[in-house]
C-alpha cells in the first residue's frame, strides 16, 4: 500500500495530511475552516492544497492509493454525501465523494469525526490490536466510535456510537439534544463548564485559575484538582463517577476488550481520573468482564485529526 491523503474537516478548523499505513506522516497542515457558502467551490480549493500537500511529501499524484475525509455528522458513509452539517453553510447534502473521486481520480471515503477518531486509535494508537474498542472523547460534547469484531460499526446514517446521548439519569439534568439525562449532560465539556459556572465556591482554587467563577472549565477544574483544591477533587469525583456509570453500561452491552478515553480524562490522568474510574467500573461489572477489559488514555493527541483522516482512508481500502 502507498500513499494515503487525509482530511479532517471540524468546524473551525480543517487538518490535511498525507501519510502511509503505518501511520507515518509524510507532510501536514492546518487551517481555519472558512466556508464560502459554495461547499462544492470549497471543495475544489481544498483539492488544490492536497495536490500541493502531496507534492511537498516528495510524492506524486499517482502515488496516491486513497484519500479518507473526517466529517461532522450527520452523514451518509456508503453514499459519500455530507447530509446537514450545522457549521458548515454551503455543505448540505454535498457528494464530498464524488467531488473529490473526480478531482484526483482515486477511492474517497468518508466518516463521521467520532468514527474517525475511534478508527485512528485502532489503527495507530491504544486500541492497536484489539478486536473490541469503543472509543471516548469528552471534549465540548461527547463522541464515541465503535470497533465490533474488528469492524468499525456505524449503524444507520453512521450514527451509532452516540454515547453522549445515552441516558443515565431519567429526567435528569437538560442536554444541548434537547433531551434530559444524557451522559453528555454530565460529562461532555460544555455542560461541566456550564454547572461549574454555578456550583464553584469563589474562594477555590479553579476561581483563582480561571479569574473568576464565570470563566471556570474542566482544564481549570483538572488544574487544581492537580494542586489538591478539596472542592476540584470532590467536583472530579463526580466527574469520574458518571463516566464510570456510562462505561458500565456499555462493558454489559458491547463487552468491549478496551475502552479508549480521549480529552478531559487523558488530561486529568492516571491518579486523579483514570485509576478511580476503572476501579468503579470493576465494582459494577462482573468479574470476568473486568478481566477482560482495559481503560487506557487515548494515545494520538494533537495528531488525531492528521490520523483520524489517515484512519478512514485505510480503513476503506481494508474493508474493501
Amino acid at each position: 500500500m502507498g500513499v494515503l491523503v487525509g482530511i479532517d474537516v471540524g468546524g473551525t478548523k480543517i487538518a490535511c495530511a498525507v501519510g502511509d499505513a503505518s501511520g507515518r506522516l509524510l507532510a501536514t497542515v492546518r487551517r481555519p475552516t472558512r466556508p464560502s457558502g459554495d461547499g462544492a467551490a470549497d471543495l475544489a480549493e481544498l483539492a488544490g492544497s492536497l495536490r500541493d500537500l502531496v507534492a511537498e511529501a516528495g510524492c506524486e499524484p499517482a502515488d496516491v492509493d486513497a484519500i479518507g475525509v473526517s466529517l461532522p455528522g450527520p452523514l451518509d458513509p456508503d453514499r459519500g454525501v455530507l447530509l446537514d452539517p450545522p457549521n458548515l453553510p454551503g455543505w448540505h447534502d454535498l457528494p464530498v465523494r464524488d467531488l473529490l473521486t473526480d478531482a484526483f481520480s482515486v477511492p474517497v471515503f468518508i466518516e463521521n469525526d467520532a468514527n474517525a477518531a475511534a478508527l485512528a486509535e485502532w489503527h495507530f494508537g491504544a486500541a492497536r490490536g484489539y478486536e473490541h474498542v469503543v472509543y471516548l472523547t469528552m471534549s465540548t460534547g461527547v463522541g464515541g466510535g465503535l470497533i465490533l469484531g474488528g469492524r468499525l460499526h456505524r449503524g444507520v446514517l453512521a450514527s451509532a456510537g452516540e454515547i453522549g446521548h445515552m441516558p443515565i439519569e431519567w429526567d435528569g439534568a437538560p442536554c444541548a439534544c434537547g433531551r434530559r439525562g444524557c451522559f453528555e449532560a454530565y460529562v461532555g465539556g460544555a455542560a461541566w463548564a456550564q454547572r461549574l459556572r454555578v456550583v464553584t465556591p469563589a474562594t477555590s482554587r479553579a476561581a483563582a485559575l480561571a479569574g473568576g467563577v464565570a470563566g471556570v472549565t474542566a482544564r481549570h477544574l483538572v488544574a487544581a484538582a492537580r494542586e489538591g483544591d478539596a472542592f476540584a477533587l470532590e467536583e472530579l469525583h463526580r466527574w469520574n463517577d458518571y463516566v464510570a456509570r456510562g462505561i458500565t453500561s456499555l462493558a454489559f452491552v458491547l463487552a468491549p476488550q478496551v475502552v479508549v478515553l480521549g480529552t478531559i480524562a487523558t488530561a486529568a490522568g492516571e491518579a486523579l481520573s483514570l485509576a478511580p474510574i476503572r476501579a468503579r467500573v470493576a465494582e459494577r461489572i462482573w468479574p470476568f468482564l473486568a478481566e477482560r477489559l482495559q481503560i487506557l488514555p487515548a494515545a494520538l493527541g494533537d495528531s488525531l485529526p492528521h490520523h483520524a483522516a489517515i484512519g478512514v482512508a485505510l480503513e476503506g481500502l481494508r474493508a474493501g
